[in-house]
């Protein structure tokens, strides 16, 4: 898997908590909150970690803002701060903005902004958004022990009409297909002569390892 660089800006519960989650998937992270407190407890953990006004375009451009894969707006409370980071980062031409949102109305204003994924916190939990911003094809992930995960993998249109023999993922990666969703309905325990289609989604369970290679390998 590909090293990216992220920026999370605000290290609160949610941001922080994406962040260790992002480190832990081997990537970079520059973390960014006005409290100084916070910024040092994470110091350690991070890749950067600096006090600084996100508001502020020059600091936000002295920091090479416009350099990194993805920005993560996690800003606690302050929606007047959260919308101007927002437009801060879409101007500096960051790939892809993400932001956490504290109500629907946020949402559609960050989504009218230009904002390309909008979250909610109360929903989708710092370390879920970790793995589905590193996995663009993930579609949802549930740790279901320290070993295992469930995820949900979207399938690319050139895998069309292959069959589970074909992907073969238990021999191949280890991880197992236990279930298909498709337009018509759910297959549960596909066997191996069931075929996938674009835009159907496996539903896939082992070791975050195991799916790790899955998914770069063949779904990628």
């Amino acid at each position: 898997m590909k090293k990216k660089q992220y920026v999370v800006v605000g290290l609160g519960r949610f941001g922080s908590s994406l962040s260790k989650e992002l480190i832990k998937l081997g990537h970079e992270v520059l973390g960014i909150d006005r409290d100084e407190e916070v910024v040092n407890d994470m110091s350690d953990i991070l890749t950067h970690a600096v006090v600084a006004d996100a508001t502020d375009e020059d600091v936000m451009k002295s920091l090479g803002i416009r350099n990194f894969d993805c920005a993560v707006i996690a800003i606690g409370d302050d929606i007047q701060a959260s919308i101007l980071t927002a437009i801060v980062v879409k101007e500096l031409g960051v790939n892809q903005v993400v932001a956490k949102a504290l109500s629907e109305l946020h949402g559609k204003v960050l989504t009218k902004l230009g904002v390309d994924r909008v979250v909610y916190p109360e929903r989708d939990m710092g370390i879920r958004v970790a793995h589905q911003l590193v996995t663009p094809n993930l579609l949802d992930y549930i740790e279901i022990s320290k070993d295992y995960t469930i995820v949900e993998l979207s399938v690319p249109k050139r895998l069309c009409g292959y069959s589970i023999q074909q992907l073969d993922p238990r021999a191949k990666f280890g991880c197992s297909v236990v279930a298909i969703n498709k337009a018509s309905g759910i297959i549960i325990a596909p066997t191996a002569g069931d075929i996938v289609n674009e835009n159907d989604v496996m539903v896939i369970i082992g070791t975050n390892h195991q799916i790790d290679e899955f998914e770069s390998q063949v779904i990628s």
